[in-house]
């Protein structure tokens, strides 16, 4: 790589587009509990969506959680969402957030191919 390239792929890499966010359910906790709560919490996750806060979610097919795709700056901003929902203030599940932006494979396609010399 050229060092033009790697300072476009370096300052690309600091862009984060969105956080994703993996909610797992605690290992003591019981489906009542979860139940319990989910009236709330749905209420409150879809208040989200329409705000533009939530771009996307989804079940985990293992039925312990759900993975959300954030519309945020970083994980800060993230982890203030989800630390608000109900089933984080009583302490149900985990959460692992992982920011995320453009793959920067994909702008050496754009860089100009260097001449042999």
């Amino acid at each position: 790589m050229t060092e033009s390239s790697v300072a476009q792929t370096q300052s690309v890499s600091s862009v984060t587009t969105g956080v994703l966010v993996i909610l797992t359910a605690k290992a003591n906790v019981t489906r009542e509990q979860v139940m319990a709560v989910m009236p709330t919490e749905v209420r409150q996750t879809v208040q989200l969506y329409v705000g533009g806060k939530i771009r996307e979610w989804f079940s985990r097919a293992d039925g312990r959680g759900g993975v959300f795709l954030l519309d945020t700056k970083d994980v800060a901003e993230a982890h203030a969402i989800m630390e608000s929902l109900p089933l984080a203030k009583q302490n149900l599940i985990d959460h692992e957030y992982i920011a995320i932006g453009p793959l920067l494979p994909l702008r050496l396609l754009l860089a100009s191919p260097e001449r042999p010399q």
